[in-house]
């Protein structure tokens, strides 16, 4: 009897081993499934496929079914990049950089493409101007070219079209500020009023810089520092609108019956003129010393007050000496495409160049180096003309 019951204990006690045996190994493997990344899960069960992320969060253990623990389903993912930039390795060695963006709780995360859009067309384009043929196939939609001493013309292209002028204005300005006769010592300083309000460019010359009269004039016609030319016109007697009044009276007393201003920096599409005109400006401001110093400087330093500043001239032309420039300026809205002026000498000529409405960065100065090709071939000056049905004289 006693045998009976003991073995009978025994068989229980093994089958208590035995069960206790696998609930412990059910526990770890649980455990360790739970501990294990989502992503390891996800890999284990669809090795070929890209998992949805665990149910539970990192740190915290997963719920684990009694029976079996189950594989996560596989989730939507959007695929944001795909490929490394090394187009000189081997196809079969690159790598692929691959990152997603999870649809959860149906909240999906916007990927944003910007989408190129191109410049407005200038004036100049909008009317047609470029569309003008020429002998020297010109970028620039108006190029006028004078013999400075004899007034004779070199090469018209539309230059009776009034089209924007942008930062050539700053020869005006410049004009009218060494007409006041202010002193140049006099202590200027950036404000709110001197910001771009129009075009919503940055400068360099911060709110709160102060520069003297003759280091603004400086860089505004080397650098073309619209807020140096803003402040130069509000220190002017009886302030901006007294300048801009100015600046129209001046043009007015050069002859400039095409051109009309209404701010001191060009950063509008209605400070207006045309290549006539502007020979004529430029050889008004080619009279006064500082401006042919200013304006042809390579480099200047200012120091504002809390900093130093070190400018560059605006014209790439400045810095090759095979150019002899007595004046330039440059200039550029979108209105008006990219524009320059120069007074320079071609062969011991003195010429004065206008270049208006180029399309293209550097295309101002390539045509600019046609012009002088061109100028450098004639023996006796001769007029190349695409200004079409023009035919008054200047």
């Amino acid at each position: 009897m006693k045998t009976e019951m003991f073995s009978s204990l025994k068989v229980v006690h093994g089958v208590a081993v035995r069960s206790a045996l696998s609930i412990a190994v059910s526990i770890a493997v649980a455990t360790s499934f739970a501990a294990a990344p989502a992503e390891a899960l996800a890999k284990t069960a669809t090795p070929t496929k890209t998992a949805k992320q665990s149910t539970a969060k990192a740190g915290k253990p997963a719920r684990v079914a009694k029976t079996t623990l189950k594989a996560p389903k596989p989730a939507k993912a959007a695929k944001v990049a795909a490929t490394d930039d090394d187009d000189d390795a081997p196809r079969a060695s690159r790598k692929h950089r691959v990152s997603y963006r999870m649809d959860a709780r149906a909240r999906r995360g916007a990927v944003h493409a910007v989408a190129f859009q191109p410049r407005a067309p200038s004036v100049g384009q909008a009317f047609g101007l470029h569309d003008t043929p020429d002998s020297l196939a010109l970028r620039s939609s108006v190029a006028y070219v004078v013999d400075q001493s004899t007034s004779e013309t070199l090469f018209d292209k539309n230059s009776r079209a009034v089209v924007p002028i942008a930062s050539i204005t700053k020869l005006m300005t410049a004009m009218v500020v060494l007409d006041s006769h202010m002193p140049l010592t006099d202590e200027i300083s950036v404000t709110d009023e001197d910001r771009d309000y129009e075009k919503f460019t940055g400068s360099r010359l911060a709110v709160g810089s102060v520069l003297n009269r003759e280091d603004m004039l400086h860089i505004a016609l080397m650098a073309s520092e619209n807020r140096a030319a803003a402040a130069l016109s509000r220190y002017f007697p009886g302030g901006r609108p007294a300048f801009i009044a100015a600046m129209n009276a001046k043009a007015k007393s050069l002859g400039m019956a095409d051109t009309h201003f209404e701010n001191s920096t060009g950063l509008t599409s209605q400070n207006v003129s045309s290549a006539r005109d502007l020979v004529k400006m430029v050889n008004a401001a080619y009279q006064y010393p500082l401006i042919r110093k200013f304006s042809t400087d390579r480099s200047y330093d200012v120091f504002t007050g809390k900093r130093n500043l070190a400018y560059n001239s605006t014209n790439a032309l400045i810095r090759n000496a095979s150019w002899d420039i007595g004046l330039q300026k440059t200039g550029f809205i979108n209105e008006a495409g990219e524009c320059l002026v120069m007074q320079a000498n071609v062969n011991g000529r003195p010429v004065v160049i206008v270049l208006l409405d180029s399309y293209g960065k550097y295309s101002r100065f390539a045509d600019a180096g046609r012009l002088r090709s061109f100028l450098d071939t004639l023996g006796e000056p001769h007029i190349m003309s695409a200004d079409m049905g023009s035919g008054a004289n200047p």
